[in-house]
């Protein structure tokens, strides 16, 4: 009895002098909330694809690994774009989008429960906020979806790519899994672009194409990688036309 007594007092002292580290807490958009909701909305996304309510194709979609932290990273031409790609992914996904999203009905709320990442563009402190909690999507083993142009770009206009992508992938050694969307800026196109034509045309087929993920390992400096990243998504681009 009095070692077991013993026992007990040494487990209880050890215990209080050395307190067990917290697990790291698992950001929002791995939650369980986040996945729930993610099943529902693509679900309703598959079936709108399945009906041809918009002809959607998806090619390469086997190229995104199956497990462990990924960096998917696409052109941007529509609002419409992350709505087809991240439904498009077969995994849950988590998204830096520009924080004016938060404040639309509807969307700020989905955005919201899906876990997703705010940043006001032009804001450094913002930006970093951003890429620290990117960071944590990448450690707990997830999909990261990032638009490096930073901006929706017009059909034969160019905007550089923010460096943010490629210093992300070589900070983590993460692979970045390059992406072409086309087409989407047919279905739901700007202002400036559609003129006098229609606000919305579901008429006009969507492509998403996945290319080869690229090793941030064969890669030195950031503004290479950043550069072949910029060629791969042109040349997946230029196969949809």
């Amino acid at each position: 009895m009095k070692c077991v007594a013993r026992r007990s007092k040494w487990r209880a002292m050890n215990t209080e002098s050395t307190p067990v580290p917290r697990r790291p807490r698992r950001p929002k958009g791995l939650g369980k909330r986040a996945w729930v909701t993610t099943q529902l909305v693509r679900r309703i996304l598959r079936a709108l694809a399945w009906s041809n309510f918009v002809h959607v194709t998806v090619v390469g979609r086997a190229l995104v690994p199956g497990s462990g932290p990924v960096i998917v990273a696409s052109n941007h031409v529509s609002m419409l774009d992350a709505v087809f790609l991240w439904g498009a992914l077969r995994r849950r996904a988590v998204a830096i989008a520009m924080a004016e999203l938060w404040s639309w009905p509807v969307v700020g709320w989905l955005v919201r429960r899906l876990g997703q990442i705010p940043v006001v563009r032009r804001d450094s402190e913002s930006g970093q906020a951003a890429t620290a909690q990117a960071e944590q999507i990448l450690r707990h083993g997830g999909v990261l979806i990032i638009y490096p142009e930073g901006k929706l770009v017009a059909r034969g206009e160019r905007e550089p790519y923010k460096p943010g992508v490629a210093k992300l992938a070589l900070a983590t050694g993460v692979p970045i899994v390059p992406v072409a969307t086309t087409g989407t800026d047919g279905v739901l196109p700007t202002r400036r672009a559609r003129g006098d034509g229609p606000a919305f045309d579901r008429r006009h087929p969507v492509t998403i194409r996945f290319g080869e993920p690229i090793d941030p390992a064969g890669f030195d400096d950031p503004d290479k990688l950043l550069d072949h990243l910029r060629h791969t998504i042109e040349d997946l681009r230029a196969q949809e036309d």
